[in-house]
């Protein structure tokens, strides 16, 4: 469940942005609203999101598929070129999502993970 509401976040931020270039600077009433409203649906469903994956899985996908998505509508609706060069780098933002969701984070008790340095400790290992 937390990888669909994630999705649909991405898509979220996907009209907030394309509404956000429509909205003239936020002067025009109808865009504005849909912006603000996408907006905080789209940070509600990330939050919501984060507290199964770790967060910077979360934000890369969202803001990756979120991205990918700004840049099809845009080639769907004519206000941007569609060419090969830009299809095989939204293909390459959307095949980085998927890969995000398919590789394994680590345990925390993982014994091949690197252990984390805090402030004030040194890495002493010498391996």
């Amino acid at each position: 469940m937390p990888w669909i509401v994630l999705l649909l976040s991405a898509v979220l931020e996907a009209v907030w942005a394309t509404a956000l270039g429509a909205s003239d600077g936020l002067s025009r009433l109808g865009p504005a609203v849909v912006f603000l409203v996408a907006l905080v649906l789209s940070m509600i469903g990330l939050g919501y999101a984060t507290k199964t994956i770790p967060m910077s899985t979360a934000y890369a996908v969202w803001t990756g598929t979120g991205a990918a998505l700004a840049v099809a509508w845009s080639m769907a609706t004519g206000a941007e070129p569609v060419t090969v060069l830009r299809l095989v780098f939204v293909f390459g933002i959307i095949a980085s999502a998927v890969g995000l969701k398919l590789i394994k984070a680590p345990a925390p008790n993982d014994q091949d993970a690197p252990e984390p340095v805090t402030a004030g400790q040194e890495n002493t290992s010498q391996g």
